[in-house]
């Protein structure tokens, strides 16, 4: 794909923008985000394989598991990228070489270090309590003393734009005092993340014509928050108006509503400016970069994540997913695969029949001798009442099976029975009898269970074993309950959705009824039937059928 330069023209030139992640600093600032040391280190591991430039390992001396994180990263060979320590400036009482913090980032023994100062007088004063000249002094002072040791320094202007509005000179003075020390990156970071992307674009043309930054050569960076959902355009703005060095995390994992995202970032530079932020080749990568962090720090992928998000190329309306079937570019920004995702056309009342062939096609549903605006139709009355298919695929495979001509159900739900009594002192009971039938045999079982639907679950199965081993090996993985129409209180409408597994493959059914016993059994046979027939285990009853139970079969 042709890369667009769309807002780009100030950057034009040879420069390289360098991608800096602070997932294992900032973003471990998110709330809920809890990570170890080996955590920590499987992620920079992965992030140097990737090809990013810098990783920020975290603070060291602030806490045990970033010294331990140091300390193992002592024996990693790195790749492609360089790994910085963070910390702060000296403290105003100290000398720097006398300051404990700043003798912890050189302990870390890291080829960067990247220490923050404050730009803002409000902060000097209030924060720091001290005089603005002796906070320029601190940050003179730290980035000499850091420099002189040998590690690369990159200074980290907190809350710059902020400080450069309340007072331009000052913001740039202390800007001035760590090029001066020694500092060959000036990150400019909107901390607070309130600026709008015009006035950091501004800002960054006026620092550029402002600040001597071509003897001795200095790189201006950016660091952005999310807090007005401006960080990734926030980001970029600061790049075509100059900026060469980006900062963020991947995921926009970090603190409040978090940091600019590197993944779109990323994407954004690479497929649509002159820009190639990480080895070629390595783009394709991104979906499965950004999913295994978040695994890695136990927090679910967001479907709606652009570029790489489940959702990022999904059409659900009719119009969308025929001209996709047909032009995939009509509806689509990028071709997904460049990012390593995939184009999904949802099945749904709102999709047509392009949307159900080619979504059964994806899923590798046979629909010889189904007729695709039938079963449109179908599925668009199934989800008036209550269905959702967009959210159960297995429950859209075996649909489009059930309208096949060969279709021959692997067995047959007659009635089902289910109790629960609660008495004084006691447990409560569950107890559930389903009546089936399996090619014309009937079975009459019985199980108990800790509720009603985990009941119903063991007594299905139970009557099925004998025919299906091969559910032995499902399990529940998740039950999830929608109340859909909550104006009817305890007579609304419930949508249940269960997620199994046969511990090589995952699938979701529904059920849909104003009854969730109901509405669970339709999920759980659902759930079943799918294992049945992914397992194989169909055509081989089907080949067996001169035998009326297993009992029967002889050598």
């Amino acid at each position: 794909m042709a890369k667009a330069r769309l807002g780009f023209a100030a950057a034009e030139g040879t420069e390289r923008v360098v991608l800096y992640d602070t997932t294992l600093r900032d973003g471990c600032q998110q709330e809920g985000l809890i990570v170890s040391a080996a955590d920590k280190l499987k992620v920079a591991r992965r992030l140097d394989a990737f090809g990013l430039a810098y990783i920020e390992g975290g603070w060291p001396g602030s806490n045990p598991k970033d010294a331990e994180f140091f300390a193992a990263a002592k024996s990693v060979t790195w790749h492609h990228a360089r790994l910085a320590a963070f910390g702060s400036t000296r403290h105003k009482d100290n000398a720097a070489a006398d300051d404990p913090n700043l003798a912890a980032l050189l302990a870390a023994a890291t080829p960067v270090v990247t220490i923050f100062g404050k730009s803002w007088l409000l902060h000097v004063r209030k924060v720091l309590e001290t005089s603005p000249e002796e906070n320029l002094a601190m940050i003179g002072d730290s980035v000499e003393f850091l420099c002189a040791a040998g590690p690369e320094v990159i200074y980290d202007a907190e809350h710059f734009f902020d400080g450069y509005k309340d007072d331009p000179q000052y913001a740039l003075a202390t800007l001035r005092a760590a090029r001066d020390a020694g500092a060959r990156t000036l990150v400019l970071c909107d901390t607070n993340g309130g600026t709008l992307t015009g006035d950091i674009r501004d800002i960054v043309v006026s620092v550029r014509a402002t600040l001597t930054l071509e003897n001795p050569p200095v790189t201006l960076g950016i660091h952005a928050h999310n807090d007005g959902e401006l960080a990734v355009a926030n980001s970029l703005a600061a790049v075509a108006a100059g900026a060469r060095h980006v900062q963020g995390t991947i995921n926009g994992y970090g603190e409040r509503t978090g940091n600019a995202n590197l993944v779109s970032i990323l994407a954004d530079l690479e497929l649509k400016t002159k820009y190639e932020p990480v080895p070629s080749g390595k783009l394709g990568e991104l979906t499965e970069l950004s999913r295994y962090v978040a695994e890695i720090v136990n927090i679910s992928p967001d479907d709606r994540a652009p570029y790489v998000g489940r959702s990022a190329f999904a059409h659900k309306g009719g119009v969308h997913g025929a001209a996709t079937a047909r032009l995939p570019g009509a509806y689509q920004h990028v071709d997904p695969s460049l990012v390593g995702n995939s184009t999904r056309l949802v099945v749904s009342e709102l999709g047509g029949k392009a949307n159900t062939a080619i979504r059964a096609a994806q899923l590798g549903a046979d629909m010889v001798g189904v007729d695709p605006k039938i079963l449109s139709q179908v599925i668009k009355q199934l989800e008036a009442g209550g269905l959702a298919f967009e959210g159960a695929e297995a429950s859209f495979e075996l649909l489009v099976r059930r309208h096949g001509a060969d279709y021959h159900a692997p067995f047959e739900l007659r009635d089902y029975t289910v109790l629960i009594e609660q008495r004084a002192g006691a447990e409560l009971l569950a107890e559930a009898t389903v009546k089936l039938a399996v090619d014309g045999e009937v079975l009459h079982t019985a199980a108990a269970g800790n509720g009603p639907v985990n009941a119903l679950d063991a007594a299905l199965r139970k009557a099925l074993r004998a025919f299906y081993p091969e559910l032995d090996a499902v399990h529940l993985v998740d039950y999830k309950v929608r109340i859909l129409d909550s104006s009817e209180a305890t007579g609304a409408q419930t949508r249940v959705v269960i997620e199994s597994s046969d511990g090589i493959r995952e699938w979701s059914t529904m059920g849909a009824d104003t009854n969730i016993i109901a509405a669970s059994c339709a999920a759980l046979c659902d759930s079943l039937e799918y294992a049945i027939w992914k397992a194989g285990a169909v055509v081989a009853r089907r080949s067996e059928r001169h035998f009326t139970s297993p009992a029967d079969k002889k050598p």
